[in-house]
């Protein structure tokens, strides 16, 4: 579940390659209620895992008539409400769900209350009462809280607050939460926030990023590795990775991957390749007049085979 409030980042510069564009690393809540270990295994997490939401939702109401003070059902309710799995998506619903939750101490419901605070949804927007919200959590080590606080926190400008920002992206990436690995990575590989430079512990956090979805984190382990910063270089692997976040519809690898086909470097030299991933790069607003002045020659029919492939890969075939 993601939320609008967004931080802005930058990243490195590939080697060659002209300026990298900013990055937006977007506040976010956790993509379940908990982890296993956080939580009892029972039949409502159960099915909510295993995708059978209707059932989750019985299970929890009829936790709830057993033991109306159960918060672990109030949160699990409010993450269908919120998310409008088996029920009509009601924010409103849902933050009544983990406002009775985080009133009983579940840090879950304690963090989503804070972001959907400062979004505004389900209730007025608040950024004071959200930030609260996410201190608790944070309070109780919830990733996806200490996470999202540290974005706010790297945003106040003071060392204080850099370093305790690094102390919760830490936190949260040794839960496993990509985007988490991404940001420490940055504040490693730069030595911001109090922390040493360190390329090596960067590149291992960039790879463990991607591993977890984290978009951003495969494009910097991409870039690292195309330079050998921290890692072995290798191009042909760098360039699998800038495939996989092309793929997936990111501008910045997409501009990337046709920098590398157009130059040979880390993939077979195509200027059809090239013309391809350049389109769908340019038709999500990243111009790049270096690669317009290579594709300068293309016949027109090469160009119609360019748009006919970029147009199957973006799905508007």
């Amino acid at each position: 579940m993601r939320q609008s409030l967004a931080l802005r980042w930058a990243f490195a510069i590939l080697a060659g390659a002209g300026a990298y564009a900013a990055e937006t690393a977007t506040l976010t809540a956790a993509a379940q209620p908990a982890s296993p270990a956080a939580r009892q295994i029972d039949l409502a997490y159960g099915a909510y895992q295993r995708g059978m939401y209707l059932t989750a939702y019985r299970e929890a109401t009829a936790r709830l008539d057993k033991t109306p003070g159960d918060a672990a059902a109030m949160t699990l309710l409010g993450e269908l409400f919120n998310q409008g799995l088996a029920v009509r998506p009601n924010a409103a619903e849902a933050a009544a769900w983990y406002r009775l939750a985080a009133a009983r101490g579940d840090a879950h419901a304690m963090a989503t209350l804070g972001l959907m605070s400062m979004d505004g949804r389900g209730m007025p927007r608040d950024l004071s009462a959200g930030r609260a919200w996410l201190e608790k959590a944070a309070a109780q080590r919830e990733p996806t809280a200490a996470y999202n606080l540290a974005l706010l926190l790297l945003s106040d400008g003071s060392d204080e607050a850099a370093a305790r920002a690094a102390r919760l992206l830490d936190l949260a990436a040794e839960a496993e939460i990509g985007d988490a690995q991404h940001a420490l990575g940055v504040l490693l590989s730069r030595g911001q926030a109090g922390l040493p430079k360190d390329p090596r512990r960067a590149a291992a956090l960039y790879l463990r990023a991607a591993r977890n979805g984290s978009l951003a984190g495969g494009i910097e382990f991409a870039i690292v590795q195309f330079n050998g910063d921290g890692i072995a270089k290798d191009e042909t692997e760098a360039a699998r990775h800038f495939r996989r976040a092309a793929a997936r519809g990111n501008a910045i690898a997409q501009n990337r991957l046709a920098r590398l086909y157009a130059t040979g470097r880390g993939v077979p030299k195509s200027l059809l390749e090239t013309a391809v991933w350049h389109l769908l790069a340019v038709g999500q607003g990243l111009q790049d007049p270096w690669l317009d002045d290579v594709l300068r020659d293309l016949s027109t029919e090469e160009r119609k085979r360019a748009e006919q492939l970029a147009a199957e890969r973006s799905g508007k075939s």
